[in-house]
């Protein structure tokens, strides 16, 4: 116990110290290591208002938006470019959620349950219900309330019907939202009276003009001081996105000589089987790289390059080969004939078996063959569209078309419409079912060929890749830093490219295509920083970041010649100005400037532009000065052009009588809310915090 309580006495303050420092090594460890450390990487892809979206649930909403978007593509693929609409889309939607939730929150809108009811079983359903159960053009409420009593055995559509009241709900609390901000819109009769009057006359003027041309744009300095001054006074005018500037040089993996050579011996090769094969259709789909189009096209209407030369073939004729951009190519004369550019048809289908669903097969030919004779007898087609067809796309035009050779409908259903004759009624079966068709109009009867080409693209090789890969990776070895890059650009005489304003979300470089790679790599690089050499379609680039600019205020270095220019045309203003002072007439002001009086008619105080001035509207409105009126001569005028000196001769009235106040205010409170629909959001959109942090992620 002795030997315990010495290391107590002894060595307690050491163990509360050992003790203390493990506790903080641990809170500390947690901190900068632990699931909430300061140290982990932010998941954050944006904030609005505060309100923070996390990268697992940004994915989660792309995703779903892609799945509704498979469902409308044919073959179930998205590409980039679509992907990157999603994206944006998405963001779009969180932004408007956060933004809008906000605004309803603070002006306590909200949408009860029992309205959502009322919105769906009530006597006036919401449109996106109606339009959900119409049938034959009428609203169905007994299926509405068939899918309603399923709901409780069946989950997609208890989902489906969740997701149709969240909808509802989000279209009515927009809805109060608008209808309340639309409510405030007012316009004043004092003020509608007052432009009236504004606008009830026009101005003939006497003018002299001094154009700020008259001083050389070399005899008047300017300060860095004097420039960002302006730049602060009219912020608005440069207020930015967060962008880059990079300057590029792309090395292209061009087809070489050898590599034209070796398609020409390629597509040669060919030629022999193009012409002896019976089976062109099977031959061109399996060598060409311009799949066989087995249709016919109006002579007129043909657009390939020797166009001449190919529609004047005989049949069973080749031509070639020729250059088609990247192609060669061969083009073989398959049939021609006599036939309309383009035909009006109608048309009634009666669905039958198949994946289509729909009749029997031998119950859907009799009814379409039924029906025919109804039409032929007279009938109402329009009617018997509305009743009988299973076109949902041509229902509400009374089954018709209008069509051409190139237009993507079944073969059958097209050899009737250009083959038959006008007023021709037909059942025709497609792989849709029975059509009953009828040819209204057909136009432009004449030649019509069918023309199949056998194309080689003239592709890079393997060899002229590399030889382009190495070039690019040379000269990205040797450009570590700005003034390197330069100077091998300059060394080698390559083109360098400049691409300006790169968003971070960008995923298309202008002269590059889709560059997504290249944009992250901007994104997280250092002014200065050259890039390692990126992989482009066929294109291989290595680049340069000039510029990064920050969101807000552009700094000088990018606006200074359009700032330069505003600035010295208003120190060139105040000379003009200081050297007319206060000229007592026209003729002073001339003689003064040594320039002439001149005339301007038909001046408005509603329109800033004059026939002879163009856009003026500190003259406009000075036309109108009551203090000056025809009696005096106006103080020097700093316009767009010159700065200017007028005098008022006359007034005339206007000759279209005045619209009444009543129209007058309600015309411009309409324009107003217009515009509330349009540009609402955007306004709330900027007076919110947005931070947008996608492109750390994407």
């Amino acid at each position: 116990m002795s030997v315990i309580q010495k290391i107590r006495d002894k060595y307690a303050v050491v163990i509360v110290v050992v003790i203390c420092l493990a506790i903080v090594s641990f809170l500390l460890q947690d901190a900068f290591f632990g699931k909430s450390s300061l140290a982990r990487r932010s998941t954050t892809v944006g904030k609005v208002n505060g309100q923070e979206l996390d990268v697992a649930d940004y994915q989660r909403r792309i995703q779903d938006a892609e799945a509704g978007a498979r469902q409308q593509m044919p073959n179930g693929n998205i590409d980039e470019q679509t992907r990157q609409y999603i994206r944006e889309q998405v963001w779009n939607q969180f932004l408007n959620e956060q933004i809008m939730q906000t605004q309803y929150k603070k002006l306590g809108i909200a949408v009860t349950e029992a309205e959502i009811v009322d919105q769906i079983k009530g006597k006036n359903p919401n449109p996106i219900v109606v339009q959900q159960f119409t049938r034959d053009g009428q609203f169905d409420r007994a299926a509405l309330q068939q899918t309603i009593a399923q709901a409780g055995q069946n989950p997609q559509i208890r989902q489906a019907l969740e997701q149709l009241e969240t909808y509802i709900a989000k279209s009515q609390e927009q809805a109060k939202y608008i209808t309340l901000i639309k409510q405030g819109v007012y316009y004043p009769k004092w003020m509608a009276t007052q432009q009236q009057a504004d606008n009830s006359k026009t101005a003939t003027i006497s003018y002299v003009s001094v154009p700020y041309a008259s001083i050389a744009d070399s005899t008047i300095k300017v300060t860095d001081d004097e420039l960002n001054r302006f730049i602060q006074d009219h912020k608005q005018l440069f207020k930015v996105e967060e962008s880059r500037k990079v300057e590029y040089v792309s090395f292209d993996a061009v087809p070489s000589a050898q590599d034209s050579t070796a398609a020409i011996q390629q597509i040669l090769a060919l030629k022999v089987e193009l012409d002896t094969t019976h089976d062109i259709a099977g031959f061109i789909n399996r060598n060409s790289d311009i799949k066989y189009y087995d249709g016919y096209v109006s002579k007129n209407a043909a657009q390939v390059p020797q166009k001449d030369s190919i529609v004047n073939l005989p049949v069973g004729a080749v031509y070639g080969p020729y250059y088609d951009n990247n192609l060669i190519v061969f083009a073989k004369m398959v049939d021609r004939k006599s036939m309309p550019d383009s035909v009006k048809v109608r048309h009634i289908l009666i669905a039958s078996g198949g994946p289509q669903g729909g009749l029997p097969d031998s119950v859907a030919k009799k009814r379409a063959d039924s029906i025919a004779v109804a039409v032929k007898g007279g009938a109402d087609f329009k009617a018997l569209v509305a009743q009988f067809s299973d076109d949902p796309g041509s229902k509400q035009t009374g089954g018709e078309y209008d069509i051409t050779p190139s237009t993507p409908f079944v073969p059958e259903f097209k050899d009737f419409a250009f083959e038959g004759t006008k007023g021709q009624i037909k059942v025709v079966k497609t792989q849709f079912g029975y059509h009953v068709m009828e040819i209204m109009d057909q136009k432009n009867i004449g030649p019509a060929i069918k023309v199949a080409y056998l194309g080689k693209s003239v592709e890079a090789s393997k060899e002229t890749n590399n030889t382009a890969y190495n070039a690019a990776g040379d000269f990205a070895s040797k450009s570590r830093n700005a003034a390197a890059f330069e100077k091998n650009i300059q060394d080698g005489k390559l083109n360098k490219k400049i691409a300006d304003n790169v968003r971070p979300m960008d995923f298309v470089i202008p002269g590059v295509g889709q560059a997504r790679e290249l944009v992250r790599w901007v994104n997280d690089a250092k002014k200065g920083d050259v890039s390692p050499v990126f992989t482009l379609d066929e294109k291989y680039v290595v680049a340069l970041l000039t510029s990064i600019r920050q969101e807000g205020t552009a700094p000088l270095d990018d606006v200074r010649p359009q700032v330069e220019a505003e600035v010295k045309k208003h120190k060139k203003a105040l000379q003009i100005m200081a050297k007319l002072q206060t000229p007592a007439s026209l003729d002073a002001a001339s003689k003064s400037s040594n320039q002439p009086i001149l005339k301007a008619e038909g001046v408005s105080f509603a329109s800033p532009f004059i026939a002879s001035l163009g856009f003026e509207p500190r003259v406009a409105g000075a036309s109108f000065n009551k203090d000056w009126g025809t009696a005096k001569v106006s103080s020097p005028i700093e316009g767009n052009a010159a700065v200017y000196v007028i005098k008022a001769d006359s007034y005339e009235p206007v000759a279209q009588p005045a619209q009444s106040l009543t129209a007058q205010q309600a015309a411009y409170e309409q324009g107003v809310k217009s515009l509330l629909d349009q540009q609402l959001f955007e306004v709330l959109k900027k007076m919110s915090t947005v931070k947008d942090n996608r492109g750390k992620f994407f």
